[in-house]
């Protein structure tokens, strides 16, 4: 895993990894909490985080992406490019196309990967693209 950081409560911000793939701890995705305690965004950022995440890209978990009902959700963003942020993911089935996702977006300059280089998740799942902020 070289060049990746995982980062549950982001106190450190690594210099190397120029993407964060924020994923939301707190995601229930409609379902009550299971006898183990861990609600399904819990489970994705286990699942993520046992993970080999791609070259530049740092995981962090984060309490609320305030999209309650489209969970599990997570966002791919950087400096300089167009956030993506993603629903109605599976916490376990859905992470080797997370991380195919992620690869693809670490590699786009500007965030933007073409439609058919994206993952079928990522193509029809998708809740929100903005735009980067100007300096």
């Amino acid at each position: 895993m070289t060049g990746t950081t995982k980062d549950p409560d982001d106190s450190e911000a690594p210099a190397a990894a120029a993407v964060t793939l924020a994923v939301c701890t707190t995601c229930r995705a409609g379902l009550p909490v299971p006898e183990d305690g861990l609600v399904p965004g819990a489970r994705m950022f286990a699942a993520l985080s046992a993970a080999d995440l791609p070259e530049g890209v740092r995981l962090r978990g984060v309490e609320c992406l305030s999209a309650c009902a489209r969970g599990c959700a997570l966002a791919l963003c950087a400096d300089g490019r167009w956030t993506y942020v993603y629903g109605d993911l599976d916490p376990e089935a859905d992470v080797g196309a997370i991380l195919e996702g992620a690869a693809a977006y670490a590699a786009a300059p500007d965030g933007i990967v073409p439609w058919r280089a994206r993952p079928v998740i990522f193509r029809k799942q998708s809740i929100a693209r903005i735009p980067p902020l100007e300096t």
